[in-house]
């Protein structure tokens, strides 16, 4: 039976001060009024039986999920009781998964990114699931086609093509390249955006993990074996945070696509404007932008003299912003927190989040 997934563990921590511990990126209205939880969910309309959707989280957040979503089923939030990356999220989701359908076909999307047109998008994955039911033993990513020399998303090479199908076999997984190498990346026209979605059977991507990542693969069975009794919680609760902290790029992918497991790796491209919303600089990219370039959440009240490419955020839109000289800035206001940040320096909100919990507690955070 086909399912689908939706990863919604991340803290969102370059995101911050919005984006907090306990109200993560996922559940803020950051899609012109809804969560991109929501729209995550809502694009799935029609790929697959409602009662087949997932959302794997952190157990803190199950309330979060259950407010944002109350149509999901009461055993359909995967709660890990922490984050151990996302190799150990899809095992524990494809182990869960499979305990009842041993013939379990997944699809693995993400929560926080804005994809257009959806048709597209799930008329890629329907390809991914038709490719899984042909050949079990296939692993699928999906390539988005780049429009710039992106340094902060991983790349995918594509061999050759798959006959009968929309798939290439996977030449190489690259990570993060510096923007000379990324230059070089586009100029040769094989290489794709890692969108980090996947559609693959559970049972073949838990026997990758038996072989490559063996102990974590037999204590996600073991929690799986317990969802359904008395015992699951004490079962995560003593497992789940000694598990190995690993991607599932580093874990899987890569090493399938190296042919260290009897399984293939393919990647089927997916045509679509595709926003990973990560980051200030990302979001601000579905903002307005007004004649000076600065860019505004639709809700911040400023005044700006002599300034230019800014973005501006504030979840008080009583309280004015104002601002003489800036250029290229984020600032962002929270009842708690003031942001002021370059935009050439985004990236590094994530440090700075380490910074202030260490410094100011985690109150902040």
């Amino acid at each position: 039976m086909r399912n689908v997934v939706i990863l919604a563990g991340g803290s969102g921590t370059r995101l911050w001060p919005l984006s907090r511990a306990d109200k993560p990126k996922q559940v803020l209205p950051l899609a012109a009024g809804s969560s991109l939880l929501r729209v995550a969910y809502n694009r799935l309309e029609g790929l697959v039986d409602p009662a087949n959707i997932y959302v794997c989280t952190v157990a803190a957040h199950t309330e979060l999920v259950r407010e944002e979503l109350p149509e999901l089923g009461e055993h359909n939030i995967i709660g890990e009781p922490v984050g151990r990356d996302t190799a150990n999220a899809v095992g524990l989701a494809s182990a869960v998964v499979a305990r009842n359908d041993p013939d379990a076909v997944l699809a693995i999307v993400g929560s926080d990114h804005l994809i257009t047109p959806e048709d597209e998008f799930r008329a890629a994955i329907e390809s991914g699931f038709e490719l899984v039911e042909q050949r079990p033993r296939s692993l699928v990513t999906f390539g988005i086609e780049p429009t710039h020399p992106h340094t902060g998303l991983g790349y995918v090479e594509r061999g050759e093509a798959i006959d009968g199908t929309s798939a290439y076999v996977v030449d190489r997984f690259r990570e993060k390249p510096d923007r000379a190498t990324a230059e070089e990346y586009l100029a040769t026209g094989r290489f794709w955006w890692n969108s980090g979605m996947f559609v693959w059977r559970a049972e073949t991507v838990l026997s990758v993990l038996d072989a490559l990542l063996p102990e974590s693969a037999s204590q996600l069975r073991q929690v799986a074996a317990s969802w359904d009794t008395p015992q699951r919680d004490a079962e995560l609760g003593a497992i789940y945070p000694g598990l190995r902290k690993i991607s599932v790029d580093f874990a899987v992918m890569e090493p399938a696509s190296q042919g260290k497991v009897d399984a293939d790796v393919v990647v089927i491209p997916m045509p679509v404007h595709w926003l990973d919303v990560g980051s200030w600089a990302a979001l601000a990219g579905t903002y307005e932008v007004d004649a000076e370039g600065n860019r505004h959440d639709g809700t911040a009240l400023s005044c700006l003299l002599d300034s230019y490419d800014n973005v501006i955020v504030t979840d008080d839109p009583d309280h004015l912003i104002a601002g003489v000289g800036l250029r290229g800035h984020i600032i962002v206001h929270t009842h708690d927190v003031t942001l002021v940040c370059p935009l050439a320096d985004g990236e590094r909100v994530k440090d700075l989040v380490a910074q202030v919990q260490s410094d100011h507690a985690a109150r902040y955070v």
